[in-house]
């Protein structure tokens, strides 16, 4: 199972996991639940305590993701096959444009 730690800005938002089964799920972490109720990263995924699973990675997820010759280049440099999206989110997102960072649990 791979998984990041997303955050919001410098503040934990909660966890992104790739399930054994292939699945995706996000579950939002409580102190971000407790201190920002209303920051969601996303309005298809309100803060909430339920987490949010999927068959396929996250829309907002795969958007963080670059696009055109950046993804060339970053599918080369890291050796990523294109269609590994968390593979991809994990290597290239660390320092996203905007609020949102996509962070490797090692």
């Amino acid at each position: 199972m791979r998984q990041a730690v997303i955050k919001y800005n410098d503040s934990i938002a909660g966890m992104l996991r790739e399930l054994d089964n292939g699945e995706y799920e996000f579950e939002y972490s409580p102190s971000y639940i407790k201190n920002y109720p209303d920051a969601f990263i996303t309005f298809n995924m309100p803060v909430s305590h339920r987490p949010f699973r999927r068959k396929n990675i996250f829309p907002f997820f795969d958007g963080l993701i670059p696009e055109g010759w950046l993804l060339n280049i970053a599918a080369e440099s890291w050796k990523i096959n294109k269609n590994d999206r968390m593979g991809l989110l994990l290597a290239c997102c660390q320092n996203s444009i905007g609020a949102v960072s996509v962070h490797p649990v090692k």
